[in-house]
């Protein structure tokens, strides 16, 4: 298991971690089954957003006796109508649901706390006020109930506000092919590694979409995190080819897919021993036509290098430094990151190999002399 910064919080959290929205319905000793092998396996961080009592009741006996090994996310807003999820803005409500949580899971604390489910404005402003659910969030996290901030949200402008707000810590947003090309999406990310606000990257698989065997897929706007899209897929899709997409992002700490049994653990884990061209994401996402040609995505399909730079970590990083650049200047982080690279844009001999190979019509060229000029000095 490879293991990220979460942002600013400086937790260690694994790349590929937990979503729990497939557990609902398996039985108690399945969920065990599949919570114990994440954690055999050295995932430690758990997205927990279901607020009925029987989930929780699962899910708590699934840690027991191993919460220490677990970074647990509950979700501010989460609440029960008539034995059905549901989203609320009222403190009260939250408050019980909240508190619920802790006891069902044998804790006094979570590790995350969500600010759940936001995707309109009128919602935004009324989440994010003092003498709503932000301020009671603030007040958990100086009680010790929640050790850090976080926001969910399928939506870009919302989740930008939030990320802007500087109140929170981790964003919770759809990162997934098909959504490559979602206007917005690529400025969000770099926001997020300009203010060191940790991504979890949440339905990789598209709600499932990406999967399934039909060629024509209707995605809904909170599938991919922008409008609802008609898409006719070109090329079978791999849970591997996915998970390598998320991974290959800028500022992604984590990805959870939603799993409902071991094997389909099992699938998403394979991206560890998976080789490159079991990897490569490229055909999949060229194949769905809205890819925005010039735009790196870091796919290496660039590759080999005579000058021996790592094109899709150089770029990675100069797509952050342009961000940054724009506000203040560069971090010591970034530049550090930058001259670990060991051969970088300075280094390269433009002969114009790379730009050849992308499937994407980078100008590699014309990027690598911005980041000489961005990190000169």
């Amino acid at each position: 298991m490879e293991y990220r910064k979460l942002g600013r919080t400086g937790l260690d959290v694994s790349a590929i971690s937990l979503g729990t929205e497939y557990l609902m319905e398996p039985s108690p000793e399945e969920v065990m089954g599949v919570i114990h092998e994440a954690l055999d396996r050295g995932i430690n961080y758990f997205d927990l957003f279901w607020p009925q009592p029987w989930f929780r009741d699962k899910m708590g006996a699934a840690f027991a006796g191993r919460r220490h090994e677990a970074l647990l996310a509950a979700h501010l807003g989460a609440v029960m109508y008539d034995n059905q999820s549901g989203v609320s803005r009222d403190p009260v409500l939250a408050e019980r649901f909240f508190h619920e949580f802790l006891t069902r899971y044998d804790t006094d604390y979570v590790d995350l706390l969500y600010l759940h489910n936001c995707d309109q404005q009128e919602d935004y402003e009324a989440l994010m006020r003092m003498d709503g659910l932000l301020g009671q969030a603030l007040q958990y996290k100086a009680q010790g109930k929640a050790r850090f901030l976080a926001f969910s949200g399928h939506t870009v402008s919302t989740a930008l506000q939030a990320v802007q707000s500087g109140h929170i810590d981790v964003l919770m947003f759809p990162i997934n092919l098909v959504g490559n090309a979602v206007p917005g999406k690529r400025e969000l990310l770099q926001t997020c590694a300009a203010h060191e606000v940790g991504i979890v990257a949440m339905k990789p698989y598209a709600g499932g979409k990406l999967l399934q065997p039909n060629q024509v897929m209707a995605m809904e706007s909170w599938q991919v995190g922008g409008s609802a899209i008609e898409l006719r897929r070109a090329a079978t899709i791999t849970p591997v080819q996915c998970m390598a997409y998320v991974l290959s992002q800028i500022g992604i700490s984590t990805v959870v897919p939603g799993c409902k049994n071991v094997d389909e653990l099992s699938q998403a884990l394979a991206y560890w021993d998976a080789d490159e061209q079991a990897r490569d994401f490229t055909l999949p996402l060229a194949g769905f036509q809205q890819a925005i040609r010039g735009d790196c995505v870091y796919c290496n399909h660039c590759l080999p290098c005579p000058a021996e730079i790592d094109i899709g970590a150089t770029m990675r990083l100069i797509d952050q430094a342009r961000i940054v650049a724009a506000d203040t200047i560069l971090t010591p982080e970034l530049r550090a990151a930058y001259a670990a690279l060991g051969h970088n844009a300075n280094d390269c001999l433009q002969c114009g190999d790379c730009e050849e190979r992308c499937p994407f019509g980078v100008q590699v060229i014309e990027r690598m002399e911005q980041g000489v000029e961005l990190f000169a000095g």
